[in-house]
């Protein structure tokens, strides 16, 4: 991990591009940070929520308020009060998961992608009045270097997203260690025997639905304001988004700070992968470049859930145990 990180810190930015920045680099980091947050609520609590999309959005949109409002505000406390902001609204949608859970606490969430959505769209203040409805995100600096607009150069955003996650995925992972994180695990495997033993569920469920909103509220302001520089809430954050994130919470394994970051590389460099190949490589038409890179996408998620349901990082794993043992399997 060290070698990963000192690599992606002092190696990466001097070899960066504008085509590897905006294919492949931002996109794995922003949603990998998205993630995060849906793991720590449907791996660790296991309380199971299809309002990802919704949460992005509300991280975006408080974002290009924050950049709007206070213009001498620096970015990287923008990100994190974004990340607050969508903290208290996933704690307000949060609160049906002291009722209900399973597929009826989904359908709760799935309510709020759309009502979120919605709402983006028909209050002109969140989009301060445009004419197109779309948000635009102004220019930001930080140590006189651009991190947001068109003239940010490839290298900055690249360090300032990877700075960002490295430190929110070392805090996942102590608290998912820590007091908090046993109670997340004990409400997931059993809720009422967990309760019996003295996890509270209200505080459990709650600080669960918080943290995971954190992150994806950050990733949503980070999808705006560095990735994307716009965005329009029906195209950037749609439903498809929220079964993106799934997905790759599925595939990377779920209640794993790894698996994040598997299942996130995986759907977002398998992609690119394939478009390289047929596209440029074969020359086939791009539509159907697309439609086959979902069928495949679609049928090695499949093959995953029925291989090895765990997700890839089991498979990590289960690959350190054996070379910890080879060549002396006894």
């Amino acid at each position: 991990m060290w070698g990963v990180l000192a690599i992606a810190f002092l190696v990466v930015p001097f070899f960066i591009n504008d085509y590897w920045e905006k294919s492949v680099l931002l996109p794995f980091l922003v949603w990998s940070m998205a993630a995060l947050g849906l793991n720590i609520l449907t791996g660790y609590c296991g309380q199971v929520s299809l309002g990802t999309g919704g949460f992005m959005a509300v991280g975006a949109y408080a974002c290009y308020k924050l950049m709007v409002a206070f213009p001498g505000l620096n970015i990287f406390i923008i990100v994190i009060l974004a990340g607050l902001i969508t903290a208290v609204v996933g704690i307000a949608f949060g609160l049906p998961s002291l009722r209900i859970k399973g597929f009826y606490l989904a359908v709760a969430t799935l309510a709020a992608q759309f009502f979120l959505v919605w709402m983006f769209n028909k209050i002109p203040w969140f989009y301060n009045n445009s004419a197109s409805g779309m948000i635009t995100s102004p220019e930001r600096l930080m140590f006189g270097v651009p991190i947001t607009g068109a003239s940010a150069p490839p290298w900055a955003t690249y360090l300032f997203c990877l700075t960002l996650v490295t430190i929110f995925a070392f805090i996942a992972r102590n608290l998912t260690r820590g007091r908090i994180g046993r109670s997340w695990m004990a409400i997931r495997d059993m809720d009422i025997a967990a309760e019996i033993i003295g996890v509270p569920p209200l505080q459990a469920k709650l600080s669960a639905f918080a943290v995971s909103s954190f992150y994806i509220g950050m990733s949503g302001a980070m999808l705006f304001g560095v990735y994307l520089g716009s965005a329009e809430p029906t195209e950037a954050f749609g439903i498809d988004k929220s079964f993106l994130v799934l997905f790759m919470v599925i595939v990377g394994g779920l209640g794993s700070i790894l698996g994040s970051f598997l299942g996130a590389a995986f759907l977002v460099l398998v992609p690119v992968l394939m478009k390289n190949i047929m596209v440029g490589g074969f020359g086939w038409p791009a539509d159907l470049a697309a439609h086959l890179e979902l069928l495949f996408i679609g049928a090695l998620i499949m093959f995953f859930l029925i291989v090895e349901p765990h997700g890839l990082a089991q498979l990590w794993r289960m690959t350190k145990e054996k070379l910890r043992l080879w060549p002396f399997p006894h």
